[in-house]
């Protein structure tokens, strides 16, 4: 900014939420001096998925597909620079890694966070509102304690909302009773590391779910099992063990492009395309199957079978806890998808790498809903832009970051697509090109009539203008 604000001076963007998508934008925010930016999480600091941290497990996207690479690779706050801030570049050049391992994302991640200033941790933004008089938004928010709420509740303005919420832990139906309860080891995916110790010392486990997640669990544990007791089942809906794609024309699913294309398409189209997808984006790292194989084999080269049994397409119709003289135990009521049968499973810990789904936004945005518009399904209509849709009342926008499945397709959770779709808002948000976008991203042409390759930032009242200097202003 050209000088120092007033303290309860509106800010141009309010971001809730600080995963990996918005913490992205607050990085491509951060060079822009005329634009007044918070961000704000309950958490005390940044964490990706930290249950997931396995020594081994590596993310699914290239090292390129950082934060902020793929909208401005001479960026401060790129991957590489982060290896160079800690004098790393070298022994990562001859590593050959294009793909890093997750707890290295985490701590490129973490060093980002440390270094911006408008996020703002330990705060908990309670409700949205949009305020017609001053034509901002009013967003209420409570400062945390160590241990849940401090009582320092305050009031932003903003001209703008982004909201990054992310995705939270889904349990099937049939196990929500047990998934929790005290001494009965029925955990999430997203604790594994957390309990993993208390999973290793049950007689029997069970895995539930048949991606990644699933993969990369059953893995370790089937690692750290003796040979010949590793009693260990592994089940999920899903038809196979089935690999990701993750040909080079296949990724092109993961480009502008596509997204363009998705989100032209009619709703229903839309509906129908998503679930079609599904390997897409939830299938198992040709790698790490390939590693399950191997340890598997490598347990039979003496004779004899492992003692583990991996069924897919296999889903949890009903469980309880049972109690015989060894303890409380867990009786899975399965049935088989396509022959139709069923049989009980009786285990001693299950591990629920059942996925996430996105968290609701019912609540944030409840003093909203008047002025939102819905599709036929009741789901938020979200424009090329990323915001959602609004009456023509509210003139400030509310952008989202992974809450689009539904209007863009199987790249919304896709950490490739971060920088492009930050890029993407600021762009609107600042009404000129302050990140230039390739016109084409994809060598596939998506539909014989293809959508404009760069949808334009349109003309805003909130719009930022040049200074003599070059750089934006408000006026």
């Amino acid at each position: 900014m050209t000088g120092p604000a007033p303290h309860d001076a509106p800010h141009d963007l309010v971001g809730i939420g600080i995963g990996p998508f918005n913490l992205s934008l607050a990085a491509l925010a951060q060079p822009l001096p005329a634009l007044r930016t918070a961000f704000y999480d309950r958490r005390p600091g940044f964490t990706w998925h930290p249950g997931l941290l396995l020594d081994d497990a590596t993310v699914q996207v290239p090292f390129l597909a950082d934060l902020v690479t793929l909208a401005d690779p001479t960026s401060p706050w790129t991957f590489l620079n982060h290896l160079r801030s800690r004098e790393r570049l070298y022994p990562f050049y001859f590593a050959e890694h294009f793909h890093i391992r997750r707890t290295e994302y985490d701590a490129y991640c973490r060093w980002v966070a440390a270094h911006l200033p408008a996020l703002r941790f330990g705060h908990h933004v309670d409700t949205v509102r949009w305020n017609p008089e001053r034509a901002l938004f009013e967003a209420d928010v409570t400062r945390l304690g160590p241990d849940g709420p401090a009582g320092s509740a305050g009031r932003v303005h903003a001209r703008n909302i982004v909201l990054g919420i992310g995705t939270e832990p889904w349990t099937p139906e049939p196990l929500r009773p047990l998934a929790g309860t005290p001494g009965l080891p029925v955990v999430h995916a997203d604790d594994y590391l957390t309990h993993r110790d208390t999973l290793l010392a049950a007689g029997h486990i069970t895995v539930v779910g048949t991606g990644q997640s699933g993969a990369e669990i059953y893995l370790d544990l089937l690692r750290r099992r003796p040979a010949g007791r590793e009693r260990l089942h592994w089940i999920g809906r899903t038809e196979a063990f089935a690999p990701m794609e993750y040909s080079k024309l296949g990724l092109e699913h993961f480009t502008p492009d596509h997204t363009r294309y998705f989100h032209a398409l009619p709703e229903p189209v839309r509906d129908r395309l998503v679930p079609a997808q599904w390997q897409l984006h939830k299938g198992i790292d040709a790698a790490t199957l390939a590693a399950i194989h191997d340890e598997l084999y490598r347990r039979s080269l003496h004779g004899g079978w492992p003692d583990t049994v991996l069924t897919p397409a296999v889903h949890v119709r009903a469980a309880r806890r049972t109690g015989p003289t060894g303890g409380p135990r867990i009786e899975l009521h399965l049935e088989h998808t396509r022959q139709r049968t069923r049989a009980t499973l009786t285990t001693d810990a299950v591990v629920l790498a059942t996925g996430h789904r996105a968290r609701p936004l019912d609540r944030l945005l409840a003093p909203l809903e008047p002025h939102l518009r819905r599709d036929r399904a009741g789901r938020p209509r979200v424009d090329a832009h990323f915001r959602l849709g609004l009456d023509r009342s509210v003139t400030g926008s509310v952008y989202v970051q992974n809450a689009e499945l539904h209007t863009h397709g199987v790249g919304t959770p896709d950490l490739g697509l971060a920088a492009w779709r930050s890029a993407t808002i600021l762009n609107h948000l600042t009404g000129r090109r302050t990140y230039p976008l390739p016109a084409r991203t994809a060598f596939t042409t998506f539909g014989l009539h293809p959508p404009t390759q760069e949808v334009p930032p349109a003309r805003r009242t909130t719009r930022l203008t040049p200074l003599a200097d070059g750089t934006p202003s408000r006026p």
